[in-house]
């Protein structure tokens, strides 16, 4: 992948993924959405709460390095090599929610990151080391990469993923 050609651009494909993705739940019922099915990896509520807790995650490394603190990535207590346990706080600090609540929170969160993102400079999103959070590791990916990789990228494999389990779930 090249990239975007602008911030505009690429804000524009990420709105476009995540209501992609998030509309898959329109037809997934309450008491189903803790339900593991066939061979999909996560439940639907899973599923939800890992784009929330990415999302949270970019915008706290910016948040914390634009206040001066030590960034922490991927997150205080977690490692690279350890994500799966990352993963099931994310599970955990959204399992009390209902599965409409949870798209909800999705929508709204994606807004916040949208006006985030729309916030910096272009130049600020496609140079590398324009933020030290993400040059934090051996890539020095540009600020667009991590977006990238951290919502348009999962929000389409998800939705495959929500997918495959709607049809299974359908089926079985």
């Amino acid at each position: 992948m090249q990239g975007y050609e602008s911030k505009k651009a690429l804000i524009a494909e990420i709105e476009k993924t995540a209501a992609l993705f998030i509309n898959e739940f329109t037809d997934v019922k309450e008491e189903e959405k803790d339900k593991l099915t066939g061979d999909v990896d996560r439940t639907p509520a899973q599923m939800i709460a890992y784009q929330l807790g990415w999302l949270d995650l970019i915008m706290g490394w910016d948040r914390d390095e634009a206040e001066g603190k030590q960034v922490v990535t991927p997150c205080e207590g977690y490692k690279w090599n350890n994500l799966g346990a990352l993963y099931q706080s994310f599970y955990d600090r959204f399992s009390s929610y209902s599965l409409g609540q949870l798209q909800d929170l999705f929508k709204e969160k994606i807004a916040a990151f949208v006006q985030w993102l729309d916030s910096f400079k272009e130049e600020d999103i496609f140079t590398p080391g324009s933020r030290k959070w993400a040059s934090s590791t051996p890539s020095n990916w540009p600020v667009w990469k991590w977006v990238h990789i951290n919502s348009v990228a999962p929000f389409k494999s998800f939705r495959s993923k929500i997918r495959k389990w709607k049809k299974l779930n359908a089926n079985g």
